[in-house]
């Protein structure tokens, strides 16, 4: 044990009789322990016990005076040998145990263990709450009370109760607003059992299938598709539902897009992602329709050795077919695309205003 631990500070006191230590029930024993840490000044966080246990230690430590040095030697010797001698500890209780093996068990077995259970949270409720979109928190705000809105308001951080606040109706945040002037006399059991509520509504929300929304989904599908189909499917879709076609149109990353997605920093990146003979072709390509301006960014923003040895590459390779252009100008958008997924570059997201 390290000799800088508020337990190892007292160990070089004269080994004490462990008699009247020997008489003191274990809750006293914990007291000793709490009020001798406490001392020294450690974070002994006593808010993870159940609150049975938090009660009955408050109430022990009030009920003792004092102990003398010799007790608190042995009591103190016997805490630390019971840690040494510990092997392992467990999560107490079901929602401890989801919350150690969150992302090691399948999500439908944990909702079913939840259910089964009828554990509506993991640990603290409003760290789920803190947790949950803004997507999902906007209806359950508009479904409750204005005061129970209010005190979520507050528990979230300022930017993101900000920007719940600029989701909601004019009429309900002011509502909301003014409610939380009135929020300073709530209690704290209160406000758990409102956390406890709100979790328990964000786990009622169902598990879907898709990690991505149904637009992203067909904005991927449609960036290595040709770019006439692409704009038939976009014409349909405009006939169907203009709103999510806009959405789909926000997805789509297409080789056109380079100059407004990609950064100039990052385009030596994309240049050494992309197999260099795919590069010329895509380029040459680019160069001899509408897209000359993408090809010209990327050249001005790679290395002036490189940039002049691909222009002379594109000028030997002369014209390319329009089919064998896409599909260089697709490889170019999927190694982009490859990078942003590894967290190698940062894709601009688009303005919707800009649309």
């Amino acid at each position: 044990m390290s000799q800088s631990t508020p337990l190892a500070r007292i160990a070089p006191a004269p080994q004490p009789h462990a008699g009247t230590a020997a008489r003191l029930t274990r809750r006293q024993k914990a007291a000793i322990i709490v009020r001798f840490l406490l001392n020294e000044g450690a974070d002994v966080r006593l808010s993870d016990l159940p609150d049975a246990l938090q009660g009955t230690l408050t109430a022990q430590m009030g009920s003792m005076r004092y102990v003398d040095r010799s007790t608190l030697i042995s009591v103190v010797n016997e805490f630390a040998t019971e840690l040494e001698a510990m092997g392992l500890t467990f999560p107490h209780g079901m929602a401890g145990a989801l919350t150690a093996l969150d992302g090691r068990i399948s999500p439908q077995t944990a909702a079913r263990l939840r259910k089964e259970a009828g554990v509506r949270q993991f640990g603290d409720p409003w760290e789920q709450v803190r947790a949950a979109s803004v997507e999902d928190l906007v209806p359950i705000v508009l479904a409750e009370s204005t005061e129970v809105a209010a005190v979520m308001l507050s528990k979230l951080d300022v930017a993101r109760a900000a920007d719940l606040l600029s989701r909601l109706p004019g009429d309900t945040a002011r509502r909301v607003t003014f409610a939380v002037s009135q929020t300073d006399a709530v209690t704290p059991g209160a406000v758990d059992r409102i956390g406890l509520a709100l979790a328990a509504q964000l786990n009622d929300i169902p598990e879907t299938a898709f990690d991505e929304g149904a637009a992203g989904r067909i904005g991927a599908i449609l960036n290595s598709t040709s770019s006439s189909l692409r704009d038939d499917v976009l014409t349909g879709l405009d006939a169907e539902d203009q709103a999510f076609a806009e959405q789909v149109r926000r997805a789509i990353f297409t080789f056109a897009n380079i100059p407004a997605r990609v950064t100039a920093a990052d385009v030596p990146k994309v240049a050494r992602e992309v197999d260099q003979a795919i590069l010329v072709k895509a380029l040459t390509a680019a160069s001899a329709g509408d897209l000359a301006e993408v090809t010209e960014y990327i050249l001005g923003n790679m290395s002036k050795r490189l940039g002049e040895a691909i222009r002379e590459e594109m000028e030997e390779l002369g014209r390319v077919k329009v089919k064998e252009g896409e599909e260089a100008m697709t490889e170019v958008v999927n190694g982009i695309r490859r990078l942003a997924a590894a967290g190698d570059i940062t894709l601009i997201q688009p303005d919707p205003e800009d649309e």
